[in-house]
């Protein structure tokens, strides 16, 4: 019954609409209306500096260097007279002026605190802060050098040895430093986001086809024909629900797969993702014994499956991430869809198999439960 059921469905056109065309098309509108939308290129413009220092200060031509050569902004860097870059960053010719006073060098090998000063223009951004922050941290490193010289010579060390302190004070790594990093769980691109989400959602419509072929055969009158051999009617709706788990586990891995190769998603390892998939596969499937039970025809079983996808599929972050608190949370996190998602997202960052237990068990708890409610409810079918 299984194989049979599974031959027509795949002559049936409508299981490949809408479990693989359908969702891959509104991955691909979704990604074009987004744009650009969690990408991890911060989109940074590029700036136009007006810098004043005197070129014979070395100590000031570094920090205009280090600013130019530093690798997050793109920077144009003209040297002009201090009015002149202020001017330009008030005017606008300039996205922002920096002034380096003309004793910048000799007030740093003294041990005191040069004022840089910095004019913003009116199109300043982050981009600008980014420069600032650079021109501030350098500045900082070069005082603290002249501070530790100074000392050096204070206390009478020789020169070779105040040199030396003025370097390694220098070259000193930051006290506290900050590295962009991935945390172990939740933490998918908007792109893996997207393709997680849609392929848990439709996942919903693509299980609802092994119910579908229960209710057609109770509506052709050859549901009763097979009751009466010596089947037993739990084989009988085993054979549906393997159909539509079979339908549901094949869909959702050609489109994780898919989609990984169409945005560049990295889910992990296949393992971790396959166990996952089996997992939710089962809880949209255990779904379908409570339509099964509810609903007496197959357009009723539709409107059912398509209702449950929709309200589990946007509450499970099919979209857009959905927060609540309290017991609203505790909706939240029983959702297949969601842990379906969470899942994926510990996958992605690098977590195993024990990484993944709590999804895991969150999916397997909901098709144990639904299986057990599906046993509690009358069935209305069988009483149409």
């Amino acid at each position: 019954m299984t194989l049979k059921d599974l031959r027509q469905r795949v002559r049936d056109r409508s299981v490949f609409v809408f479990s693989l065309v359908v969702p891959l098309a509104l991955m691909g509108v979704l990604s074009l209306v987004t744009g650009g939308f969690g990408s991890d290129d911060p989109g940074l413009e590029p700036v136009t500096v007006a810098a004043s220092a005197a070129n014979a200060d070395q100590l000031a031509t570094a920090v205009l260097d280090t600013m130019e050569s530093q690798e997050v902004v793109d920077v144009t860097l003209n040297r002009m007279s201090a009015d002149d870059a202020r001017a330009a960053a008030r005017s606008g010719a300039a996205d922002v002026a920096i002034i380096i006073p003309d004793d910048f060098g000799s007030s740093l090998r003294s041990g005191s605190s040069p004022t840089v000063q910095v004019v913003q223009g009116d199109g300043a951004g982050l981009e600008t802060d980014v420069l600032i922050s650079v021109v501030v941290g350098v500045v900082d490193q070069l005082h603290a050098a002249s501070v530790a010289a100074a000392a050096a010579g204070a206390a009478g060390l020789p020169p070779e040895a105040i040199a030396a302190i003025g370097n390694q004070a220098a070259a000193r790594a930051p006290a506290l430093t900050l590295k962009e990093g991935r945390a172990s769980d939740e933490q998918l691109s908007f792109q893996g986001t997207l393709v997680a989400g849609q392929a848990g959602l439709f996942l919903m419509f693509t299980v609802g086809f092994g119910v579908l072929g229960l209710l057609a055969e109770r509506e052709q009158g050859t549901l009763a024909r097979l009751k009466s051999m010596p089947l037993g009617h739990g084989i009988i709706v085993a054979s549906k629900a393997a159909v539509g788990y079979i339908l549901g586990v094949a869909a959702t891995g050609v489109l994780l797969v898919t989609g990984s190769l169409l945005f560049g998603v990295d889910f992990g390892s296949p393992l971790v993702v396959g166990v996952l998939v089996l997992s939710v596969v089962a809880a949209a499937t255990s779904l379908t014994f409570i339509v099964a039970r509810m609903v007496r025809t197959a357009e009723q079983a539709n409107v059912a499956q398509s209702i449950l996808a929709m309200v589990l599929g946007i509450a499970g972050g099919a979209f857009f991430p959905i927060q609540g608190s309290g017991f609203a949370q505790t909706l939240l996190d029983i959702n297949p869809v969601g842990a379906f998602i969470r899942g994926l997202g510990i996958s992605a960052g690098g977590g195993g198999l024990p990484e993944v237990g709590a999804p895991i068990a969150v999916m397997l708890v909901f098709a144990g439960a639904c299986l057990v409610i599906a046993r509690i409810i009358p069935d209305r079918g069988a009483r149409a």
